[in-house]
């Protein structure tokens, strides 16, 4: 019988090499989580909260401890100790050998071990392996650490199979927890980071009176405009802005510290917000002398609470401009065009489509991207971009707006236009094979999302398909701007609409549905995977699909 001792004792080894992998994975992306959340706490918290039963407390954890409890309080005295180890570890890998927190496919924001998510990560690591680690002793040698105290242990068995699976799970269950303890243990070591790379940042920037700072900031628009603002200025001037959505404290720090050099002319800058007093702490590391705000609309409405407190939030950018400066603003928003009455000492410069001191007109759509004129004054420019979207020119009016301020022509801003490329993700035109793709994947919002399926609409050479899971961190009118988004994809009669998360979705098919389209051609899939794989059994040569927005991990269904 000694090899069937060693084969149950190789499936207790089974059992805590599955129980270990799956922990480590469970850590691993509870750790992404936080890091998609902005390291910040509440955010992380409402998560936990939204997704307790799925992620948190998953049925496998009290399927398993049901059996434990059913196990020791019921039918422990009927079944043979080698039966429960075979029973609890078969449960034990069935339930926890899977790990399909992802849905099977790879994420799409993975997980960046930066500075600080190694230096949470430490801490978190030893947590989380405190109560594993400490069961794993005990049942295998029957001691308890630091004491006397010795345990019964198996008689011919390695370890006690109901010790150490409660201890595997409980230990598992409660990893997403070890963030916060690990996330405080940090806490002061961030600060003492953020204070250092703050401080060195403004003695940069204090060496270099001559250069000019543009900071943006706005609801949406805020990085098609800054790189706008970049290319139009490079034609004269040597320039350094942030990369991609660079827009924190932190981001804002590292590019002055690390890419802005002595021969930089123009630092522009992006100046992103979550909560009141986020644009002050930016304004605080680099006062611009030019201030652009794109908009005021209703992205994160759940941190900030109301539209008037995002304006408020907004609005600091002109009141935090140097004594002198320019402050460019979007004509065609009323709370925007407000914050031209905080300053008289400044030069304020209105741009929008409808009005304002520089305007756009004759917009049209093509495969290649848009064309439309520009007026300042009495000179009017045609303007090519391989860029998509009426919101995009009203982008380019405001970077047009900061090029003219700074004595670039009209003229030379048009040449300047044909070579800028979209942003990745927004309202990028690609091709995959004959279907011509509009990716609009990044951070949908009411009005980029209006403006997505209006260019949608305007196309004629083939089908039109739009992909999208909706808008989030809406707060209380996220069901409201879905429907309303839904009344929009139903008014525009496409061809095929693929809605990704049924509970997601729920209120843009609602407001699909009232406008009569017809239902089907509205289908609904739980992933992206499944919505391409339904696009490319439907698409043929010639037609167009769009990709609005494209949640992260954290709001897979």
């Amino acid at each position: 019988m000694n090899w069937y001792f060693d084969f149950v004792d190789i499936l207790i080894l089974v059992f805590v090499l599955v129980m270990a992998r799956h922990t480590l994975l469970r850590g691993r992306y509870f750790l992404h989580i936080f890091q998609q959340q902005g390291y910040k706490f509440n955010e992380y918290w409402h998560w936990l909260i939204d997704n307790w039963n799925q992620r948190v407390l998953t049925p496998e954890h009290i399927l398993y401890n049901i059996v434990i409890f059913v196990m020791l309080l019921f039918i422990s005295d009927m079944v043979t100790e080698s039966a429960a180890i075979i029973i609890f570890t078969m449960f034990g890998i069935f339930w926890f050998g899977p790990f399909n927190y992802y849905g099977g496919e790879d994420s799409k924001k993975p997980l960046v071990l930066t500075p600080r998510m190694i230096r949470l990560t430490i801490p978190f690591a030893l947590l989380s392996l405190i109560l594993p680690a400490a069961v794993t002793y005990i049942a295998y040698t029957g001691h308890l650490p630091f004491t006397r105290f010795n345990i019964e242990t198996p008689e011919f068995y390695a370890a006690d199979i109901y010790l150490l699976s409660f201890g595997w799970i409980l230990g598992n269950a409660i990893i997403p927890f070890f963030i916060f303890i690990a996330g405080l243990f940090t806490k002061p070591i961030e600060a003492y980071v953020h204070r250092h790379f703050k401080k060195m940042a403004r003695k940069k920037l204090a060496q270099m009176p001559n250069l000019t700072v543009v900071a943006i900031t706005g609801s949406y628009g805020k990085t098609s405009t800054k790189f706008m603002i970049r290319d139009l200025l490079s034609e004269r001037y040597a320039v350094c802005s942030t990369p991609g959505s660079y827009n924190t404290p932190m981001g804002i720090c590292k590019v002055i510290n690390n890419d802005l050099e002595a021969y930089h002319q123009v630092l522009v800058l992006e100046m992103g917000a979550r909560y009141e007093g986020n644009i002050d702490e930016l304004c605080d590391i680099a006062e611009p002398d030019i201030s652009v705000v794109t908009n005021v609309g209703i992205a994160h409405l759940e941190t900030f609470g109301s539209q008037d407190a995002i304006a408020r939030t907004k609005s600091s950018i002109v009141k935090r401009t140097k004594k002198g400066g320019k402050a460019v603003l979007n004509a065609d928003d009323e709370r925007v065009i407000a914050m031209g009455d905080l300053r008289n000492d400044l030069e304020i410069i209105t741009a929008g489509l409808h009005s304002g001191d520089i305007r756009a007109g004759n917009i049209e759509y093509g495969p290649k991207g848009m064309e439309f004129d520009i007026t300042i004054g009495e000179e009017t420019k045609t303007f090519n971009m391989k860029i998509l979207g009426s919101h995009n020119v009203l982008n380019m009016l405001l970077a047009v707006a900061v090029g003219q301020s700074m004595g670039l022509r009209l003229r030379t801003m048009a040449i300047a236009a044909r070579r800028i490329r979209p942003v990745e993700h927004r309202l990028e035109l690609k091709q995959q094979g004959n279907v011509t793709v509009i990716d609009d994947a990044f951070n949908s919002n009411p009005i980029g999302a209006q403006n997505a399926v209006e260019t949608l609409s305007e196309f004629t050479s083939g089908r039109r398909v739009i992909i999208t899971p909706g808008m989030i961190e809406l707060g209380d009118l996220q069901d409201k701007k879905n429907r309303e988004f839904g009344e929009q994809i139903g008014s525009a009669d496409l061809d095929l609409v693929i809605l990704v998360g049924k509970n997601q979705t729920k209120a843009i098919r609602e407001g699909i549905e009232s406008t009569g389209y017809d239902m089907s051609k509205v289908t609904t899939v739980r992933s992206l995977y499944e919505a391409n794989r339904t696009m490319q059994n439907y698409t043929e040569d010639g037609d167009i699909v769009l990709y609005e927005n494209d949640l992260p991990d954290s709001f897979n269904e």
